[in-house]
């Protein structure tokens, strides 16, 4: 089980790269990825949200990547001829114009004039600083799936405490449940007893005891509950459980509201609204993991 809130960092020096990457994840619904890098490693973001989806499936991730490059790249340097006639031509056109003055024009001049040379990097130096780009980045990677793993284990701890008292809370549900028909005929006998005098219909008793029995009997919900505490364990056990252990929370919540409506009774409702408490804490837990 991996929490969606973590930190790891990365770093790649080899050949005159120093590259580092840090990572920051927060909670968010989808899988969310910020990129800061310097610009000439933008060709690579793709790469990276790429890496990062193949990790991770949910979190806001902000990525910052560092790089100081010390390599001596070879370079080449491409001449523009077409651009040195267009300044040689227009020097020339110049004198023609103002023969007083002084023709400097030299290739020293033409090499200085913009447009004129342009330098280009060999391909093997991008293909370095992308392998070195994922090296850290994968190394960053790791470090966070680490610590979020942590984080999870620590929540998943916590969730399943809760689920006990919950259980606990279902249970003494379960046992007091019985004894509401019976106290409910009870104290129907009493008053019709005491308001006719003695004389009491027990059939007529025995059929409003029915219905109000029918009407609060919470059977069916106590076994959904028992079957979704089931699961909610069942569910702990695998790596990715946030979106599924969302809606399983949702059923509780359900079951929770028609034992509320249901019950009739003080003791009941007490129960089941200490139990509506916990299972609110584990949504709000829930909301942290991945």
């Amino acid at each position: 089980m991996y929490s969606m809130t973590g930190f790891g960092k990365g770093d790649y020096r080899e050949s005159g790269l120093e590259i580092g990457v840090e990572l920051k994840s927060v909670n968010n619904r989808f899988l969310d990825v910020s990129v800061r890098c310097p610009h000439v490693l933008n060709p690579y973001e793709e790469t990276m949200r790429t890496l990062i989806r193949e990790k991770l499936s949910r979190g806001h991730v902000d990525v910052f990547v560092s790089l100081l490059d010390k390599r001596e790249k070879e370079r080449k340097l491409y001449v523009d001829l077409a651009a040195a006639r267009a300044y040689a031509e227009a020097a020339k056109s110049l004198k023609e114009a103002f023969p007083e003055i002084t023709d400097d024009t030299t290739v020293t001049f033409l090499l200085k004039s913009p447009d004129v040379v342009r330098t280009e990097e060999s391909t093997e130096a991008d293909e370095a600083l992308e392998e070195g780009v994922k090296c850290a980045l994968l190394s960053a990677l790791e470090s966070l799936k680490e610590m979020r793993l942590k984080e999870g284990e620590r929540l998943k701890a916590d969730l399943l405490a809760r689920m006990e008292t919950i259980a606990s809370l279902r249970e003494k549900i379960a046992e007091r449940a019985p004894l509401v028909a019976e106290e409910y005929r009870k104290k129907l006998t009493e008053r019709v007893t005491e308001f006719l005098g003695g004389k009491v219909d027990e059939s007529r008793i025995l059929t409003e005891a029915a219905v109000f029995a029918d009407k609060c009997n919470i059977d069916e919900e106590l076994t959904r509950l028992s079957s979704h505490i089931a699961e909610f364990k069942k569910i702990c056990k695998e790596p990715v459980v946030g979106r599924k252990l969302d809606f399983l929370v949702q059923e509780f919540n359900r079951e929770c509201n028609t034992i509320c409506s249901k019950s009739n009774d003080s003791v009941v409702t007490a129960y089941a609204l200490d139990m509506k408490n916990e299972i609110e804490k584990v949504r709000e837990q829930i909301q942290n993991l991945e």
